[in-house]
């Protein structure tokens, strides 16, 4: 049955907030250690089935082609062509669903037959539209991200959304078993999807982008919705004393799923108004802390909130160099609790992995070349490993960067 959770005690928590903004240990060493990444195999440009349409590089519209990676399979929703790959860790094709009216009939599928399943390829004829994010479960269930024709559109007046968008379903086989919307299967369209995610328990979390913020929808592995929790900004405590700053923006930077408990981790990053001295006038913003509040969904209630520390980006100017404190983005957190933040910069983008209790923080880079990047998508696997489709000027690659060995060293230590 559907409950919203109301959120309890939300304001409550400031006093506690300042109390828990406290430094990490850490264990790194004094200089940021680069990991090695594994380019696994590259994909051509094209039509066909074993190959990414990613033709609109070239234009300013928005890319739709997302990566997902669970258990060494890879799952890439190309939107621009209307079709989902798998593929396993040697860029083998596995799996192809495909839209017919806009890609050719796989060259190991019947054209008389819209789904064809052999000893070790399937081709699935399916309707897509315009497909987002997508994620696959234990049982390699797939979930993909569309949008209904525009006649199927609502409106939320209200909240003033569009809803247009639904969560397809796809068994391990490949048979299609139905769409979900925000009640459950065969529901009212999403508003926009932001990020989709698969628990231990092969349970959907649906995060969705609101105008006051974000909500949460939680589905049981059957696809029937478990919980709601929104969350507006307006709400969300505020950690900073307001008689010592300027003020304050609030700004909710991503909302993530347990993998493992029936919890969500939120991120919010502060900000504070500057003034200049000589003016007295506001002259910009600063960044300000950044804070994780885990909410457990079952009751509504925060557990005790941490701080994530800042990125230090130093800024040559003149003889001197300045210090900038920016905010990471959340990227996910792992099956034994290891939250994992990102931030690019000039060669690649800085890792920091943290563990959920606070003891230790391990900062990591990864080393790529944003001048011959046109597009990427990257990926958080349960275990740690982060996967990342590249689009270069000439074809796309999937590398793999195993975290997971560094986390296992130190859980074994």
């Amino acid at each position: 049955m559907n409950k919203c959770v109301r959120i309890r005690n939300l304001m409550g928590l400031v006093t506690s907030c300042i109390l828990a903004i406290i430094f990490f240990s850490c264990t790194e060493s004094n200089g940021v250690i680069s990991l090695d990444d594994n380019e696994l195999f590259s994909l051509e440009y094209g039509n066909f089935e074993d190959q990414l349409n990613l033709f609109s590089l070239a234009s300013p519209s928005p890319v739709r082609t997302s990566l997902a990676m669970r258990d060494g399979f890879f799952y890439i929703a190309n939107g621009e062509a209307q079709k989902v790959l798998e593929l396993n860790s040697y860029g083998d094709l596995l799996s192809i669903y495909y839209n017919g009216e806009g890609n050719p009939t796989p060259s190991f599928a019947d054209a008389a037959d819209s789904q064809i399943v052999s000893t070790t390829r399937k081709a699935v004829e399916y309707p897509f539209n315009s497909l987002g994010a997508i994620a696959a479960d234990s049982r390699k269930y797939i979930y993909v991200v569309d949008q209904l024709p525009p006649e199927r559109h609502e409106q939320d007046v209200e909240n003033r959304l569009l809803l247009s968008q639904i969560i397809l379903r796809f068994a391990s086989d490949g048979t299609f078993i139905d769409y979900i919307g925000q009640r459950g299967p065969g529901g009212m369209p999403f508003p926009y999807i932001k990020n989709i995610y698969t628990t231990y328990n092969s349970e959907l979390v649906v995060v969705c982008q609101m105008n006051d913020g974000m909500v949460v929808y939680w589905f049981d592995k059957t696809g029937y919705l478990r919980s709601t929790i929104p969350f507006k900004v307006d709400q969300l405590p505020n950690v900073l004393d307001e008689e010592d700053v300027n003020e304050v923006y609030i700004s909710l930077e991503n909302i993530v799923p347990s993998y493992t408990e029936e919890k969500l981790f939120v991120k919010v990053d502060y900000y504070t108004s500057s003034i200049d001295v000589a003016s007295n006038v506001e002259s910009g913003i600063d960044y300000a802390a950044s804070m994780l509040f885990p909410l457990d969904i079952n009751t509504g209630v925060y557990e005790e909130p941490f701080s994530i520390p800042a990125y230090e980006q130093e800024v040559a100017d003149g003889f001197s160099r300045l210090v900038y404190n920016l905010s990471y983005d959340f990227l996910g957190v792992t099956d034994s609790g290891w939250l994992f933040f990102i931030i690019a910069d000039d060669t690649g983008y800085n890792i920091q992995m943290v563990q959920e209790s606070g003891d230790t923080v391990l900062r990591r880079h990864l080393d790529l070349d944003h001048h011959t990047t046109l597009y990427h998508s990257i990926s958080l696997s349960p275990e740690g490993i982060i996967s990342m489709l590249l689009a270069e000027e000439d074809e796309a690659k999937v590398l793999w960067w195993r975290t997971d060995s560094l986390i296992d060293a130190i859980l074994k230590g």
